[in-house]
This record gives C-alpha cells, sequence and structure tokens, in this order.
C-alpha cells in the first residue's frame, strides 16, 4: 500500500440525486479504494440535500467530488463547498453550471475556436410533434450526461421520438437537437491543461448510448484512436482550448464525432466531472501514458490541495 496520503482526509461524494446516481456510486467507489490504498483517511458520502451538515460533522481535509450530472455536477455542490471553505476536486462553480448547460458552453466554445454541431434549443412537445430539422439528428437534454435521455433520429423516420411526451420525462421542456454526425466516437482526456490522448470508441450497439457506456460488453475502447496523426492533433489541440474556454481545471473529459471520410471533426461536449468506473475512458488514456488508476486518482487530490479552500471559483 502507497504511503502517498498518509495523514490525509478525504470525504468522497457519490451517489447524489440526479439520474447518474448509479454510475457515480460505481466511479466514487472506485476512488475512496485507490484513496484508502494511497493511504488516506477516507469518509464515503452518499451525498444528499443535507451534504453541508455532513461534511460539517465529518470535517475532511479536502473533498473528492464524483458526483455525476445535475446538482453534482452543475455547480450547486460546487457553492457549497466554497461556503464550507473545504477545497475540492474538478471545475469550480463557473466552468461547472457553465459545462453542464449544453447550449451555453456551444457558445463559449464556438467563440474561442472550436468546432461545435449547429441546431439548437427546442422545446420538447413541439420537436415530438413535428421533426425540427432534416433526420438524421440527435435529441438531448440540455443539461445531463452519460446519454441520459439521448435518442438518435434515423433518416426516413417517419415521427419524432414520442418519448419526449412520456410522464417519464424529467430533463425540461427544452431540448438540445443537434444534426447527428456520421463517423467515429473520439473522447480525449485533459489533465493540468494538457490533453492526454484520443480514445476511438466502437459501441457494439451502433450508438454510443447510456448502456453501451456502462453496461457490460457495450462498447470497444481503442487507444489510440486509429485516425490519421492530423486529426489526432487537431482533437488534441480542441480539447486543450474547450477546457481553457470554459474555465475548468483538473481533469475533464472532450467527446468528439470525426466524419472520416470528409475529414469533419466536432466537438460535442465536456464533461468536468470524468467516470472513474471500471470502463471509464480517463483511466484508460492516463493508463496509456502510464500514470496508474491509484496515481491519478492521488493527482486529482493533490490538485484540488494545491487551490486551497474557499474563493475560487473558476
Amino acid at each position: 500500500m502507497s504511503e502517498r496520503l498518509k495523514g490525509h482526509h478525504v470525504a468522497v461524494l457519490m451517489g447524489g440525486l440526479s439520474a447518474e446516481r448509479d454510475v457515480s456510486l460505481t466511479s466514487g467507489k472506485a476512488c475512496a479504494d485507490a484513496l484508502e490504498r494511497s493511504g488516506a483517511k477516507v469518509s464515503r458520502i452518499d451525498a444528499g440535500r443535507d451534504i453541508a451538515q455532513v461534511l460539517t460533522k465529518v470535517k475532511p481535509d479536502v473533498v473528492f467530488n464524483a458526483l455525476h450530472g445535475e446538482w453534482g455536477e452543475d455547480g450547486c455542490v460546487q457553492g457549497v463547498l466554497e461556503t464550507l471553505a473545504l477545497p475540492y476536486s474538478h471545475c469550480g462553480v463557473l466552468a461547472s453550471a457553465l459545462a453542464l448547460d449544453k447550449d451555453k458552453a456551444k457558445a463559449v466554445m464556438a467563440a474561442a475556436g472550436v468546432r461545435v454541431p449547429g441546431g439548437g434549443l427546442f422545446d420538447r412537445f413541439e420537436a415530438a410533434r413535428n421533426h425540427v430539422m432534416a433526420p438524421p439528428y440527435v435529441v438531448k437534454p440540455n443539461a445531463q450526461g452519460s446519454s441520459v435521455g439521448v435518442f438518435l433520429v434515423f433518416e426516413g423516420a417517419n415521427s419524432p421520438p414520442q418519448e419526449l411526451l412520456a410522464p417519464s420525462w424529467t430533463y425540461g421542456d427544452r431540448v438540445m437537437i443537434e444534426p447527428y454526425i456520421a463517423g467515429l466516437e473520439l473522447s480525449v482526456a485533459v489533465m493540468d491543461g494538457k490533453a492526454l490522448a484520443v480514445t476511438e470508441i466502437v459501441p457494439s450497439t451502433g450508438f454510443y448510448d447510456y448502456d453501451a457506456k456502462y453496461g457490460e460488453g457495450g462498447s470497444k475502447h481503442v487507444v489510440p484512436a486509429r485516425i490519421s496523426a492530423n486529426a489526432t492533433d487537431r482533437a488534441l489541440r480542441m480539447a486543450e482550448l474547450a477546457h481553457a474556454a470554459l474555465g475548468c481545471r483538473g481533469v475533464t473529459r472532450s467527446d468528439f464525432r470525426y466524419d472520416d471520410v470528409n475529414d469533419l471533426l466536432v466537438l460535442l461536449e465536456v464533461n468536468t466531472q470524468p467516470g472513474m468506473t471500471p470502463t471509464s475512458l480517463v483511466p484508460e488514456q492516463a493508463a496509456h501514458l502510464g500514470i496508474g488508476f491509484d496515481d491519478l486518482v492521488c493527482w486529482i487530490v493533490e490538485d484540488a490541495y494545491g487551490r486551497g479552500g474557499a474563493g475560487r471559483t473558476g
């Protein structure tokens, strides 16, 4: 067992209130286990709305935020941690809120020179009645991750996705609709402002949905991606540019679509708290560069320590 974090008390926030709760529990457990192997005292916290009171009682030195999706990744929990003057991992209030809002994030990234998809926000009831653009296109919530609530409308489809009208739809009345870009699914992790590698994702279902991301045998990851050196360099550069434009810090992951026939590379979104599950992309890219999982998790905690407590809301 490593002694790298001996004497440090780390609270790992996991679970939470979003649709990505199960993924967060898996990420949180993996990170907590790694921190314990590195000598840290770890408090595992299934985060609820009483998180301020729980953390005040627990009194950690630093917080590892392994929450995903709304509330845990959109600046809300980050604001609580700022108020408590606790150092915490990943992005601050502003960058977290901005990155999870797909519409606003796309505007900021485009202004910085990052190529993003077209489309925009539409009323979900209108989008369920008629095609708002010619298929194929993608429908997704404006503020969710892990491909929750994402639908691909294929060319020749007779009607839009009627799931938008279901009582189970809880992702808001405005949805992001973007033209579907044929080609490869790519992902790039950025660590301390530097892009690590490009992963090519080959989903077994033909579409990189929630099951393909987290299900058994759902997708194959190829590192480095089987693309040209020029396309690789562009993906690395765009991920770094997007990370900086949104004001991110620590570790992020940018997701791309690459039409290799027409050499069109488009950045879809930036994940400010990427998954740290057994099938997650960031740990795979770090390992490709010789950074083990435990070392990666330790670095994230040490990076949080380096920023200190309150007053750093980027």
